[in-house]
């Protein structure tokens, strides 16, 4: 049986990081893609959050930018290696503890949700990479070795950003590492278009619109892709598959490495009753003290039985049609497997659907769940509540060899179960931070254009190099929205203009002059 998959994340932090930065600098730079998450301070008012108008949640996202700060973030650089059969790629991911320079909001909850899944606020404080927010701070700021440079050489790498439910994270982003936010929603995706002219991707919208899984959540998706990933491989399936490698560090450079075991999903048997509300949207208020089971591999392996029910229902009942049994009615048992606070999820046949499946489940929820509860759990599931079992370890940091050298030997994934005395003591099922779960956006990112490439793949198959073309068209630019059936188009319109501050600072960018 195949050993579980174990991601090595970087911890970088203010005593490592220029040593680091030429590691990190080359990983962005021959990518293929980059994927991005954070861990926030606040996330201000939820109410205004999840506004109607789509203008009024961007003017409570920046108030939210320009007073709180990004505490830690988590990028994974996916480069896509040629001359292999499976869609293989070598995965280098990094997690960066911040410390914002200027006085910031931190809001309680944030805190106890942090502290309670294993957020060292001791190790923020003392060794957190500084920075200062919104607009450049003078000359010292167009040089040196600082996280808005990084930032920077993002922009200049031209690399397809991805990220999860992603409009807030690009809101702090802009706000802490670019320049002031412009205060129109269309001035802002102006300057985003130009940014990353290779494209945005949210994989919130490609679970929800594209692969239209169950649910959307982070946790959930990732597993699910992996599974079916997984099922594939083993199977036999024609066509390809993604396989994933990672750098083997070693020496000085492995004392900065945390390890994430990801186990494959375990069966059902014995398994308590899951929480319905958990199970729909990844996000539970009642955090762990839920009396019902927060289990993503058992969510999803009902989710499974469920849908095979359902569809043996459905089934019955045509049979039964075609025989002059009955008519199958719009109440119909063909639920009755499924939870009903995920029935607005659930897939449906084209014949039975009219083109209506993208029905967002805070439209169409049960008395017992709010739509404003839905939309909420959109932002907590994606910014301070992914998963409930979780803690951190933390690799120890002080200066050594080059890091470069690390970085650039690779291991395949029977080389991941290699590990030292030492390294085994670091590896966390349930290590939960914005370095990993960029690796989990990555992934279902990378999971779904094989599937995709797959299932378009029927006319012509033939090798070509990897660009921005080749990704997902349907999802280029397309940012999830909370309880909305559109998505926000990352795009310029022919009515906005770009912000004088993005002007200023891409003249900069490409200038060469950071």
């Amino acid at each position: 049986m195949a050993s579980p998959m174990v991601v090595p994340v970087i911890d970088v932090q203010n005593d490592n990081f220029k040593e680091l930065w030429p590691a990190m600098v080359v990983a962005i730079k021959t990518s293929s893609f980059v994927a991005l998450d954070t861990e926030l301070s606040g996330l201000g008012n939820r109410k205004a959050l999840l506004a109607e108008s789509i203008e009024d949640r961007y003017k409570a996202i920046c108030h939210a930018a320009r007073s709180r700060s990004i505490l830690s973030l988590g990028f994974a650089c996916f480069k896509k290696q040629d001359q292999t059969d499976a869609d293989t790629y070598l995965v280098q991911v990094y997690n960066l503890t911040l410390l914002c320079s200027e006085e910031y909001i931190i809001e309680p909850q944030s805190v106890q949700f942090l502290v309670q899944h294993g957020f060292d606020f001791n190790k923020q404080y003392g060794h957190g990479i500084p920075y200062c927010k919104g607009n450049n701070k003078g000359g010292s700021d167009d040089r040196g070795v600082h996280i808005r440079a990084l930032f920077t050489e993002l922009l200049r790498a031209r690399k397809p950003l991805v990220l999860h439910n992603g409009l807030i994270d690009m809101a702090f982003l802009y706000q802490c590492f670019y320049a002031h936010l412009p205060e129109r929603l269309a001035t802002f995706t102006a300057d985003l278009s130009e940014m990353f002219p290779a494209g945005i991707y949210d994989t919130k919208y490609v679970t929800e619109f594209e692969l239209r899984l169950t649910a959307s959540y982070l946790e959930y998706a990732f597993k699910k892709c992996k599974l079916d990933n997984s099922r594939r491989l083993t199977s036999g399936a024609p066509g390809p598959h993604v396989h994933i490698e990672f750098c083997q560090y070693a020496g000085h450079m492995s004392t900065y490495v945390d390890y994430k075991e990801c186990p494959d999903v375990a069966s059902s048997e014995g398994q308590t009753e899951i929480c319905q509300r958990f199970s729909a949207f990844g996000w539970c208020p009642n955090g762990t003290q839920c009396p019902f089971s927060h289990d993503t591999d058992l969510i999803i392996l009902q989710d499974e039985k469920g849908k095979e029910d359902k569809r043996k229902r459905r089934k019955r009942q045509r049979d039964k049609r075609k025989s002059g049994g009955g008519e199958l009615t719009e109440g119909s048992s063909i639920f009755h497997a499924a939870p009903q606070n995920k029935i607005p999820h659930m897939e449906m046949d084209q014949e039975e659907t009219s083109g209506d499946h993208q029905e967002k489940t805070a439209e169409s929820l049960p008395d017992s769940v709010t739509e404003g509860e839905s939309m909420e759990a959109d932002n907590e599931e994606n910014k301070t509540c992914k998963d409930n079992s979780d803690s951190r370890n933390s690799a120890p940091s002080d200066d050594g060899s080059n890091a470069k050298n690390g970085a650039e030997s690779r291991a395949g994934e029977a080389a991941r179960e290699k590990f030292t005395d030492a390294q085994k003591k670091k590896v966390d099922a349930g290590t939960h931070r914005a370095g990993f779960d960029a690796f989990m956006t990555g992934h279902i990112f990378a999971c779904s254009c094989t599937l995709t490439k797959k299932e378009e793949a029927a006319a012509e198959e033939k090798e070509q190099k990897v660009d921005e073309q080749s990704w997902l068209p349907t999802c280029l630019n397309k940012v999830y929205l909370s309880g909305k059936a559109a998505p926000l188009n990352v795009v310029k319109s022919t009515f906005s203009k770009s912000s004088k501050a993005h002007t200023q600072k891409m003249e900069m960018v490409w200038g060469g002059r950071m």
